[in-house]
């Protein structure tokens, strides 16, 4: 560790310098952690896989001091102020193209330890530094690598990996990490059957599921503001995603943006017409509003119909809005996540293969819509079904997710050759 200590000169053997020198002789820095993922705030699940994280690892290990890489250093530093936080601004003038920039190369060769988190791991976009972290990882992990830094990827999904150059980038940020820490089992697939053998490989969960929701208190205001329950109404609540088919493509055609808005404003009529409950969708990332409010434009009883976003709301403020729905559809990997911490049950629309690896995680197999058999009725005799036998699920869903929350904070054990004493 560095020694930040101050040599001071003094004939005075009582000298009051000298004498707070000899105690900081005691005392260790705090170890520093490099946390990377996608903190940019808009996204509530990012936000919460922070917290969770920073939460288990602190309690752990602490104090320790964590440098965040993040394009919006001001929601870091006021969302995690409970903890030793440092955001690393990822901005042009700091040097930086989002991810790809002397900020990550800085942050990384300072840390006594990298943390890589969340499902950034993909090739899409791969060479574009404003939308992939994989091509950087590629390039700054191996560095880390070569002065003696630990990697680890802590809780992670990994991929999909679908380019020979994607596969090369992720083969050199596995071969990169001490350690691997998997948040589901799809993200198997990614590693290569004739390394995995020699990677130290550890099954965990996703960090969100550790956070707490908003109290009692606040959600009640929340659902009063915002009319969510009108007279006492049940709601089940909604999330939509802008990717649609983008990471699975079973279908022989791409499913258009017209034709996804028309399939699910008509899903919700029809579950409207079956159910006596309020439709409230919940966008979990800003990116997501613009579709959220064309299949709300689509739905015929707009006063059962309700919206509420990231942008207004926290994370651990949603995941309370969710814990007062019956059900909830989701297609945001961490809209599903964000509702079970708090034992919703869940529809799961397979957008990605995270939404699939969360699915099996938690045994939701049956509650699965993949969107080579999504149609308007599918999903609304699944949903409606779901919604007749919520509370057996409900029941069933409680010590599973019990165990998965467990499974994520056991992986803070996994670190104790990184950050034990």
């Amino acid at each position: 560790m560095r020694d930040l200590r101050r040599v001071h000169m003094c004939e005075t053997v009582r000298c009051e310098n000298c004498v707070m020198g000899n105690k900081n002789r005691n005392m260790k820095e705090p170890k520093r952690i490099c946390v990377i993922g996608n903190f940019s705030g808009r996204n509530a699940g990012d936000a919460a896989i922070l917290q969770g994280l920073l939460k288990d690892v602190t309690a752990v290990y602490g104090p320790l001091r964590f440098d965040v890489p993040t394009i919006n250093t001001d929601f870091v530093a006021r969302q995690y102020g409970e903890f030793d936080v440092n955001p690393v601004g990822l901005m042009p003038w700091n040097l930086s193209i989002k991810i790809l920039g002397l900020p990550i190369v800085r942050s990384i060769l300072r840390s006594d330890l990298i943390l890589v988190t969340d499902a950034i791991l993909f090739d899409r976009k791969l060479f574009n530094p404003l939308f992939n972290y994989l091509s950087t990882m590629a390039l700054v992990l191996p560095l880390a690598k070569a002065r003696g830094i630990p990697v680890v990827l802590y809780n992670v999904s990994l991929g999909p990996a679908k380019t020979k150059a994607g596969r090369v980038c992720l083969r050199r940020v596995l071969d990169s990490a001490e350690l691997i820490i998997l948040r589901d089992e799809e993200s198997f697939g990614e590693i290569p059957e004739n390394r995995a053998d020699a990677m130290n490989i550890h099954m965990g969960a996703d960090c969100a599921l550790r956070i707490d929701p908003a109290a009692d208190k606040q959600i009640d205001a929340i659902v009063s503001k915002e009319d969510l329950s009108p007279n006492g109404n049940s709601f089940l609540t909604f999330n939509v995603n802008q990717y649609i088919d983008v990471f699975v493509r079973a279908r022989q055609h791409r499913l258009g943006l017209p034709e996804f808005v028309a399939l699910m404003s008509e899903a919700v009529n029809k579950i409207m017409s079956r159910l006596d409950a309020n439709i409230v969708f919940v966008v979990t990332q800003v990116m997501d509003t613009d579709i959220t409010e064309m299949v709300i434009a689509g739905i015929d009883d707009q006063d059962r119909v309700r919206m509420i976003s990231t942008r207004d709301y926290a994370f651990f403020e949603l995941a309370g809005v969710f814990s007062r729905a019956q059900i909830h559809v989701g297609m945001r990997t961490h809209s599903l996540i964000l509702a079970t911490s708090v034992v919703t049950p869940v529809v799961g629309l397979i957008s990605t293969p995270k939404n699939r690896g969360y699915m099996r995680s938690i045994r939701q197999d049956d509650r699965m819509v993949e969107f080579d058999m999504l149609t308007s009725e599918y999903l609304a005799n699944l949903v409606v079904d779901t919604w007749e036998h919520r509370q057996d699920i409900r029941r069933e869903l409680g010590p599973i997710i019990e165990a998965e929350k467990a499974k994520a904070f056991n992986a803070t054990s996994l670190l104790e050759p990184f950050l034990g004493a």
